[in-house]
């Protein structure tokens, strides 16, 4: 039997990392943290205890193959503060975004693409909206 204590790291291919860099440092606000020396570019972001890490790979794709905006596409999801200030905040930067602040999960939803296309979703308990 396997036991877990957490989610350690999720890492996403991105094909250009100063764009990606700019997204999820000044866009999602997230914190970049050193990055052991690779033989090839990425950059690490810390999230609570966990981490994203962004490896360049200039043929990747995403896992996603149509980059429409759809909630049931393979994402990842950060839980924010406060759902309001984060939607005005992607709306600001123009950022495209799906709104589901009533989704069935429970959670105020807000879901986004990097530039790569990959999926991220943002959300709150709806009882904290």
């Amino acid at each position: 039997m396997i036991k877990y204590s957490e989610l350690h790291h999720v890492s996403l291919t991105v094909t250009n990392l100063e764009h990606s860099k700019n997204f999820y440092s000044r866009i999602l606000c997230l914190k970049e943290i050193k990055r052991p020396n690779f033989p090839f570019p990425g950059a690490w972001y810390e999230i609570g205890k966990q981490q994203l890490h962004l490896i360049v790979h200039q043929s990747s794709q995403t896992i996603r193959l149509d980059k429409s905006l759809n909630s049931r596409e393979g994402h990842f999801a950060l839980r924010v503060e406060r759902y309001y200030d984060t939607l005005n905040w992607l709306k600001e930067n123009k950022i495209e975004i799906l709104e589901k602040p009533n989704s069935t999960s429970g959670f105020a939803q807000i879901f986004c693409t990097d530039p790569d296309g990959n999926l991220i979703e943002l959300n709150v308990d709806q009882k904290d909206l």
